[in-house]
């Protein structure tokens, strides 16, 4: 069997107020540490979002799915990867997960549908398809 490859993955530490009264991350910082994440991953190939918004490309979710599998705490070591691209007409969708480093567990997994604006219209900036394409799985 094939293992699959990461495509970038980032170290990352749960803090204390991230957690809620029964001392486990609030399912809302998931999200944020995706987001974290995918932006990152996307700087590091040269798509800095403020810079995409002076051009006038806006790249916004559209979509989240989130399925919660065992609970990070406070303290806790993890990485959050970027596994994945994939392209549906103009979406792209990123496909990441979320390891607990002490027992290797995989708390969660998402995935996140993105669309762009050019200039207020949707549309498939060609620097996205320029710059990902080599990531994209068909």
């Amino acid at each position: 069997m094939e293992e699959k490859r990461t495509l970038f993955e980032q170290a990352m530490k749960v803090r204390d107020y991230e957690c809620d009264a029964q001392g486990i991350v609030n399912n809302a910082n998931y999200q944020h540490y995706y987001e974290v994440v995918r932006h990152e991953f996307l700087e590091k190939h040269n798509l800095n979002f403020y810079e995409l918004h002076q051009q006038g490309i806006d790249a916004v979710v559209v979509s989240v799915y989130i399925r919660y599998k065992h609970s990070l705490r406070g303290s806790n070591d993890f990485v959050c990867t970027v596994d994945s691209i994939e392209r549906e007409g103009i979406r792209y969708i990123f496909n990441q997960k979320i390891v607990r480093l002490r027992d290797n567990k995989i708390c969660s997994t998402a995935r996140f549908e993105i669309a762009c604006m050019i200039n207020g219209k949707v549309g498939k900036p060609q620097i996205f398809d320029e710059i990902l394409g080599k990531y994209i799985v068909q």
